[in-house]
């Protein structure tokens, strides 16, 4: 929460381009200190509903993102980028907010058991088992993050340019994408739980298809409802991702959590400069249908194996 103090800061009162660059790479770090350790220890505090632990815990991040596109339209852009120093004052709050749950941790963990005592509630699998399966899941969130992408960097200049909104009509109808998308996270964890991880994997990712391949040929209203349905059905995935890796190595939580969690802020970033360039070259409209079959890449759940039943048992 310092970087991004610092981060927020430095955005607010930076001089030129390249020091934006430098507080854009303070929130970044920022973010990647604060997300493995912080999956860790949602997973410490879950009580054994690691998926919802885990939806919860995202749908925090979900929502910020989600208020991000109103507070840019009417807030910041009225008052100028000055006003994102404000936002600083969040940054204190989680700091302070940090320090009491650190000592909370503190007095309820018991360090160099946990691994032991996850290793023994999920089934051991072959290493080359779990070096596919990482990899497929590695894919998959190369192709949901890579259609984020397309939605949250573009998706504003997809609606002004092929609607002609304004810039506040298209910030509010990103906002209804995000906030799907953060009630879809709610939803993916606990449904996880009930139903398996691989299942929640499979429909998430694959069954968004229809809606992205019709996505880019309908009208604004049509647009919009697409985005609610596809926003809410593809981030449903994620934490039940997370947790599904967790379990191929029981013994390794935040390492796989950093993996994760840098692998979809990584794809998120490759993802909207790849497409920018795809869209200066081409078109905005190209680049949607283009992204829209990204989510065939969901077939490849189904060799996914199941961490509690190994093949050779």
């Amino acid at each position: 929460m310092g970087f991004t103090l610092l981060g927020l800061l430095t955005l607010a009162s930076a001089p030129s381009y390249g020091l934006l660059l430098c507080g854009a790479a303070l929130l970044g770090t920022g973010s990647s200190i604060f997300h493995p350790e912080s999956s860790r220890i949602a997973r410490h505090a879950s009580g054994g509903a690691h998926g919802l632990a885990q939806s919860l815990f995202q749908v925090g991040g979900n929502f910020g993102t989600a208020m991000g596109p109103l507070l840019a339209a009417f807030f910041i852009l009225p008052r100028g980028r000055h006003s994102l120093a404000w936002f600083a004052l969040l940054a204190l709050g989680g700091m302070a907010l940090l320090t009491l749950l650190g000592r909370w941790y503190q007095n309820n963990s018991q360090p160099r058991q946990s691994g032991h005592r996850a290793g023994t509630d999920a089934a051991l699998l072959p290493r080359g088992q779990v070096a596919r399966a990482l990899a497929i899941l590695i894919a998959l969130v190369f192709s949901k993050y890579f259609y984020l992408a397309s939605i949250t960097s573009y998706y504003t200049f997809y609606l002004i340019h092929h609607f002609h909104l304004s810039i506040e009509a298209a910030q509010a109808d990103l906002f209804v994408f995000l906030a799907a998308a953060a009630a879809g996270t709610i939803l993916g964890g606990p449904i996880g739980d009930r139903v398996g991880r691989k299942a929640v994997i499979w429909t998430s990712i694959l069954g968004v298809l229809p809606f992205t391949l019709l996505l880019p040929y309908v009208g604004l209203s049509a647009t919009i409802g697409l985005s609610i349905v596809i926003g809410a059905v593809l981030s449903s995935a994620f934490s039940a991702i997370v947790v599904y890796a967790q379990e191929l190595m029981p013994g390794r939580i935040g390492l796989v959590s950093g993996l994760f969690f840098g692998l979809s802020f990584g794809m998120g970033g490759l993802g909207a400069a790849v497409l920018g360039m795809l869209a200066d070259h081409t078109s905005i409209e190209f680049v949607y249908r283009v992204c829209s079959i990204l989510p065939a890449i969901g077939l490849l759940a189904a060799f996914l194996p199941d961490p509690r039943r190994p093949a050779y048992a």
